[in-house]
């Protein structure tokens, strides 16, 4: 650990490794294995590397207590079936989503590796994070990804006045073997609720066009917000994408889907059962290392070349901002909320000694 000076406040930066025995280290005093904390401490911790301090460490607060109350069981079986050569059905067990979201992601590299592509469905989960985690982690090993999960219901059909499907993130991942992979994670609302949960505690207002309020009627009031419905990315088009990606990792997967997806926040004692896809393609299958790294530095060059509208924002391709992020924390450590940091702390007290 070290510190820095940030807005004139002292704050404590972790190095990464210090922040992973202590994050498992909580997980474990909450039940889980070490190897299965370790997993969930890595995703998570990716997560506030890229700044996703929302999907980050700070869950904890929701998946202990869930798992505090046998919504999350801390000790899943996690089976995993292979009905074709390149298709993989995860059962989560109602296991921490980032658990039964690696251990899919590790069964659709396998399938792809064997295959040239794999596909894995996951059932029985819970909230796993932001995706762009699990599309470094398979493009770090020479995979292109496509990676989706559903959510609780956030969102009202399109004309609709009630919330009937979830805010569900999709994300692409390509590996570049010359440089930075490209990496794009997206939810399907303007902005996570997350945001505006934070916004609420601030006691700050939101823009308008982020969500609505109970009657439809857009809204800068967090509170109305938050009992209201988040607003869809590009109108009708958003909306018909969350639905495509409910259809996948909550429909085809065997999960619930829709209005079926249990609140964590309502009823936090019981199983979302929560559904993912990840679909890997094995980008060796395709050309070697080479040839992949010179497309992608070509593809991104003609971006960059753009000249920009606004010379204070250059043209970007979507990850950078992320893995500077990750790369300038890696380096000079990573800050965490005092209150994250204090909850992580009450946790490990209750891990097995070593």
């Amino acid at each position: 650990m070290n510190s820095e000076k940030i807005n004139g406040v002292t704050q404590t930066l972790w190095q990464e490794n210090e922040l992973q025995d202590l994050a498992t280290r909580a997980f474990q005093g909450l039940g889980l294995t070490q190897e299965d904390a370790g997993q969930v401490s890595k995703v998570l911790i990716q997560a506030d590397l890229f700044g996703l301090s929302t999907h980050g460490l700070s869950r904890i607060e929701s998946y202990g207590e869930r798992l505090q109350v046998n919504g999350i069981n801390a000790q899943p079986n996690i089976t995993v079936q292979s009905p074709a050569l390149a298709l993989r059905l995860v059962d989560g067990d109602n296991g921490v989503g980032p658990l039964v979201g690696m251990r899919a992601l590790q069964a659709a590299m396998d399938a792809a590796k064997q295959c040239g592509i794999g596909m894995a469905f996951a059932r029985g989960s819970n909230h796993f994070g932001p995706i762009s985690p699990y599309s470094l982690i398979a493009a770090e090993q020479g995979f292109a990804s496509i990676i989706g999960s559903n959510a609780t219901t956030t969102i009202a059909p399109w004309g609709g006045s009630d919330a009937r499907l979830g805010n569900s993130p999709l994300g692409f991942g390509v590996p570049n073997p010359g440089g930075n992979p490209f990496l794009l994670d997206m939810a399907m609302s303007v902005v996570a609720r997350a945001k505006i949960r934070n916004a609420f505690k601030r006691g700050e207002s939101i823009p308008d066009t982020w969500a609505t309020d109970q009657k439809g009627v857009p809204t800068t009031d967090p509170k109305a917000a938050l009992d209201g419905f988040l607003l869809p990315i590009g109108g009708h088009k958003g909306y018909g994408l969350a639905l495509m990606v409910d259809m996948f990792a909550g429909l085809l997967s065997n999960a619930a889907y829709l209005t079926h997806v249990k609140s964590w926040v309502d009823a936090p004692d019981e199983p979302q059962n929560l559904g993912h896809f990840f679909i890997l393609i094995d980008t060796t299958k395709l050309g070697s290392p080479q040839w992949l790294a010179a497309r992608m530095m070509d593809f991104a060059e003609i971006l960059h070349d753009s000249p920009p509208a606004d010379a204070t924002r250059p043209v970007i391709v979507p990850g950078e901002i992320e893995l500077e992020k990750m790369a300038y924390q890696k380096q000079n450590g990573i800050l965490l909320d005092p209150a994250v940091v204090e909850l992580l702390y009450h946790h490990a007290k209750g891990a097995p000694r070593a």
